[in-house]
């Protein structure tokens, strides 16, 4: 088991708490962008995708996990980020300044969702963005002059200071920098005094407003830079996709988003990619998998379903903490073993019960 000894301020601030940290951070980082030279066309792909939902991910982390605020309708972000995106693409904007549009659109339609959340909360808020979500479908599908209606809309290639941006692996470098960016901007700011007001709010609102934290705003801004990140994932998706129908962006999205911040494991910026990886993953085992079933079982329509359904009741049941609080009790056990005891991650009780005082 390590044990760290801090002995500066400086220490006690880094990302990387000790040796272990910048190794396999680093390693991990080298294969990423060695990853164009080694893996085929196919799996490059598939990261990019992982790349684009990890960053879609981090805001809806930070806004579900961190900020104890859950958004049944983030798929429409998403949806007004790629659109933005493609909009000013046709016009010739470059991507640095459509992309940045892209997330100041979605951050402005994040502030005016989360104004519900200034009153009301769980399964409320969920209604009220879900309802939003259907509204941003039907708007994308209703305003035809811009945004091709039901028929869709093509979208241009990437420009890049000049530099057109053709190739699977230039793209994939582009969505690599700006994943690693959005993370290390996700990690500065949960340790900042805003992302600490973030966690006072998740886990008791009353506690919060007592330390001097204004609810309203930080709700807001926990919503704004939530959007802000789906507009960048939607702005590299549109570009992935290379066409957009309102289709895309619709309930089923949403619940995917979902999936992707519980299954991964709310609370922790490692599980917005984890779950990114599990979205991505899953169809492509369920699809290898259709051969070894029964014809009957196989071919059924909803099996996708089913078996998303199923694997997220299992992670409730069996591990709310999701991948990364798996992950946290196996290098637990090795750390430990055999001193390692069954009940070291059991959840506390949550102060929340607190707000029926009201």
């Amino acid at each position: 088991m390590r044990f760290i000894f801090k002995t500066s301020y400086d220490q006690d601030i880094a990302l990387a708490k000790h040796a272990g940290h910048r190794f396999w951070y680093g390693a991990l980082l080298v294969a990423l962008v060695a990853a164009p030279w080694i893996v085929s066309e196919y799996a490059l792909s598939q990261l990019t995708f992982i790349l684009i939902y990890g960053i879609v991910g981090l805001g809806l982390m930070l806004l579900a996990g961190f900020t104890g605020l859950f958004s049944i309708g983030h798929a429409a972000f998403l949806g007004v980020g790629a659109y933005t995106e493609a909009v000013l693409a046709a016009k010739g904007w470059p991507f640095p300044l459509s992309m940045a549009m892209a997330c100041v659109l979605s951050a402005a339609v994040g502030v005016v969702v989360g104004l519900p959340a200034l009153r009301v909360k769980g399964i409320y808020l969920g209604i009220a963005t879900l309802a939003f979500g259907f509204i941003v479908e039907e708007v994308l599908a209703r305003w035809e002059s811009v945004t091709g209606g039901n028929g869709g809309l093509s979208v241009k290639g990437m420009a890049l200071a000049g530099w057109q941006v053709g190739s699977g692996a230039e793209f994939y470098l582009v969505c690599l920098v700006l994943a690693v960016l959005s993370t290390l901007a996700v990690l500065n700011l949960l340790r900042s005094p805003t992302g600490r007001a973030f966690v006072a709010i998740r886990d008791s609102e009353i506690s919060a407003q007592s330390m001097g934290i204004h609810l309203a705003r930080t709700k807001s801004l926990s919503f704004a830079i939530s959007a802000a990140l789906a507009g960048l994932g939607g702005a590299l998706y549109a570009h992935k996709i290379s066409f957009l129908s309102p289709e895309q962006f619709n309930i089923i999205q949403s619940i995917d988003l979902l999936l992707l911040v519980v299954i991964g494991g709310l609370g922790s910026v490692h599980g917005a990619f984890l779950g990114a990886i599990f979205l991505i993953a899953m169809p492509q085992l369920i699809a290898l998998g259709k051969d070894a079933l029964p014809p009957a079982i196989g071919q059924a329509a909803g099996l996708q379903g089913v078996v998303y359904g199923t694997v997220l009741i299992l992670f409730v049941l069996f591990e709310p903490m999701g991948l990364y609080g798996r992950w946290l009790k196996v290098r637990t056990w090795f750390q430990l073993a055999p001193f390692y005891r069954k009940g070291l991650f059991k959840r506390q009780k949550s102060f929340q019960k607190s707000d029926r005082v009201r």
